[in-house]
């Protein structure tokens, strides 16, 4: 595992992801953050106040800027992706569109894949045409054509890897270099991955993306979201959101920073298993296809090798009978929630047309390459061989429950 310089000493990350960013901020005695709820911070130097109030200075002054707890996340997170500065959000579609808005302009340029994230791909259909921004959504699978479309202009190179649901894997080095030729701002939404398995700005990337709301947070009880990248950028981002309000809340950033003490555990735990049961859907019979990078017969597979530590939680796979196969498998899960979530300590399931892409028509789902009988599966801490029995038992009985093709 590659190691970083922290308070003096080289450590993993699964030691960061405990330590990291508490210590300053450990009241009395207390082994845990405290959660402030304060909305303003005083002071009585009028003078102090001031230069708090500029940045010149440490401290807080309003609970729509900045408070102590939320900090400590931020820190954390920051110090797990190799970065200069981070600022968080009360989604991880706040994140997402506060860096579009904060560095797009009419006019500009924005390239990106077909295969984002359902809300994201919302964002590039339909809000920033409307604000004059030309974006190009490119086939996620041909880097030829991503180069080309970047080559003739962009200000903003956008990607998501691995992609939400079907698991694509970009070369970011290779992308990365297409950008700069041309000038252009590399943002990377690294949910899937985690810090863990894959740091984006190692590979030139500019501005990292998570939704906390998923693997980092982990327990599915708080949303939120975070940029990390150089301190320049994230300043400029921090000011957007300043003004535009989408400001993490201190409870919400106490309990991603408790789910963030087992990142490492859990994300072992995920991939390992993730990898176990990827490797025998693709052995039964009414599964058509499974996607997940780890596997050989994936297609990006040797990318994913060579800048991921790990493949990740999440895997989809395809049914024989399309959404019916999908209607009759779901509910014969006895260990999966059924829900539009995913990187929690319990395994989550459930379709792209309820969950990832449920803002997509179906036609708009099909040209991103997304069929209707996928199942989005993302793996829980649970033992592997009961998920594996759980998934064998609920595909075993769809011969029953529909009639599949022969």
């Amino acid at each position: 595992m590659t190691q970083q310089r922290f308070c003096g000493e080289e450590v993993s990350r699964g030691t960061r992801s405990v330590w990291a960013g508490e210590e300053e901020y450990l009241l009395q005695g207390a082994t845990q953050v405290p959660v402030v709820h304060s909305v303003s911070f005083g002071y009585r130097d009028i003078d102090h106040w001031h230069e708090v109030a500029l940045g010149r200075k440490e401290g807080h002054i309003y609970g729509r800027n900045s408070n102590p707890t939320v900090q400590v996340f931020e820190e954390k997170v920051r110090l797990l992706e190799g970065a200069e500065a981070a600022v968080s959000f009360a989604t991880g579609m706040a994140a997402i569109s506060n860096a579009l808005f904060t560095f797009l302009s009419p006019g500009d340029r924005v390239v990106t894949i077909k295969d984002t994230y359902g809300g994201t791909s919302k964002i590039f259909l339909e809000h920033l045409p409307r604000f004059q921004v030309d974006v190009k959504m490119c086939d996620t699978h041909d880097f030829d054509a991503i180069e080309e479309e970047i080559g003739k202009g962009c200000n903003v190179l956008y990607l998501e890897t691995p992609t939400n649901p079907t698991l694509k894997v970009l070369d970011l080095e290779r992308l990365v270099r297409a950008a700069r030729r041309k000038g252009a701002l590399v943002f990377v939404d690294n949910t899937f991955a985690t810090p863990i398995n894959q740091n984006p700005l190692d590979l030139g990337a500019d501005l990292v993306i998570h939704s906390a709301t998923k693997f980092l947070g982990g327990h599915a009880d708080a949303l939120g979201g975070v940029i990390c990248g150089p301190e320049e950028l994230v300043k400029k981002v921090y000011q957007y959101r300043e003004i535009q309000g989408a400001t993490l809340h201190p409870m919400a950033a106490y309990l991603l920073l408790r789910g963030m003490k087992t990142l490492h555990l859990r994300i072992r735990q995920q991939n390992e298993s993730a990898l176990t049961i990827a490797r025998w859907l693709e052995n039964h019979s009414s599964v058509e296809g499974v996607y997940y990078p780890g596997l050989p017969s994936h297609p990006h597979h040797e990318i994913a090798h060579k800048q991921m530590r790990g493949y990740g939680g999440v895997l989809s796979f395809s049914l024989t009978g399309g959404i019916e196969a999908v209607r009759a498998f779901l509910p014969g899960l006895r260990y999966a929630h059924l829900a539009a979530n995913l990187g929690s300590v319990e395994t989550v399931a459930g379709p792209p047309r309820t969950s990832s892409h449920v803002e997509c028509t179906e036609e708009e789902r099909q040209a991103m390459g997304i069929p209707e009988g996928l199942v989005r599966y993302s793996v829980g801490i649970e033992e592997t061989e009961d998920l594996i029995t759980d998934l064998r038992q609920a595909l075993d009985r769809l011969p029953e429950r529909i009639r599949i093709p022969s």
